[in-house]
């Protein structure tokens, strides 16, 4: 991967505050959020009037993705309005790359900010090995690293 400089962009958060849904629901929520193409999706517990509990389903989107996103999260949740944050974001450069390790292909992402380089073992590349030779999640990560390492450095 060059070096590169870092980019800019504008995020949307889409935010709505949730106290009367299943985890299972927000669960679906979730997913379908994901693949209607949310940038992350993640919950946060709160409390609200009368103190009941809750949960900030938080939503990160592209413009484009906005109507689309608010649909699902109306249809899909019991909230009835939702907030919209225009952000401001910088973003390390990033690729995803295939590794070949003593176990097979795995997926690093690869990010670049900078001159200072970071390697992320995909998380599914990470399971599956683990899976397949019965290691721990964490010796598989690092294994994963450092093979990376060693191709950039032989």
């Amino acid at each position: 991967m060059e070096k590169s400089e870092t980019m800019k962009d504008i995020i949307i958060k889409l935010e709505s505050n949730i106290d009367d849904s299943t985890g299972e629901m927000l669960g679906y929520v979730m997913d379908l959020l994901l693949k209607a193409g949310a940038c992350d999706v993640y919950y946060t517990p709160i409390y609200m009037k009368k103190n009941r509990p809750a949960w900030q389903l938080n939503v990160l989107c592209k413009e484009e993705n906005i109507a689309a996103l608010e649909e699902i999260i109306i249809l899909n949740t019991t909230t009835i309005g939702i907030r919209r944050c225009v952000m401001q974001r910088t973003i390390c450069d990033r690729e995803i790359q295939d590794v070949t390790t003593p176990y097979g292909m795995a997926k690093v992402k690869v990010c670049l900010f900078h001159e200072h380089l970071r390697i992320y073992p995909e998380y599914e590349s990470v399971i599956a090995i683990c899976q397949k030779e019965n290691l721990s999640y964490s010796e598989v990560y690092q294994m994963i690293v450092n093979t990376y390492k060693k191709i950039l450095q032989p």
